[in-house]
């Protein structure tokens, strides 16, 4: 990992593989989001990610879909901790926001080049472990937007 990286910590520990099946279930969504252009998808995916931000994962259907995944899967557990996980689901639900509005208000083409932005946020995560969250984080830090 990059030192240079200044990651959120809350010292809870969830399992990244379940955090990586969610974003493999977001990226389906988002790719069938932006194949249909149906707003009721990108509204069903805000509800979630805010539901992810807000602690409230027990609520959130694409959590829960992933643990039964996990768990017919047979995947281990691999301890990370929550908050990078968490923030990264706080900026899903920005990036949802803007998209839903877009669909709503007709800025199709809008709505389509931010999906395919959370389409690669997903891909990274989902394969390759990869959280671009630290990224965000970092350079809001650096320009002093968040603390």
């Amino acid at each position: 990992m990059n030192n240079n990286l200044d990651c959120p910590v809350d010292f809870v520990p969830i399992n990244e593989n379940r955090a990586r099946m969610v974003a493999f279930l977001v990226l389906l969504l988002v790719v069938s989001c932006y194949v249909t252009v149906n707003w009721l998808i990108a509204a069903f995916l805000l509800v979630d990610f805010a539901l992810r931000s807000f602690y409230l994962n027990q609520f959130s259907v694409l959590a829960i879909l992933a643990g039964l995944l996990i768990k017919l899967f047979k995947i281990k557990n691999k301890p990370v901790d929550r908050a990078p996980k968490r923030f990264a689901a706080f900026v899903g639900l920005s990036f949802m926001v803007m998209i839903l509005l877009a669909l709503l208000t007709g800025f199709i083409n809008t709505a389509k080049v931010l999906l395919i932005v959370i389409m690669i946020f997903a891909v990274l995560e989902s394969l390759a472990g990869f959280c671009a969250g630290c990224y965000v984080y970092t350079y809001l830090k650096r320009f002093g937007l968040i603390k």
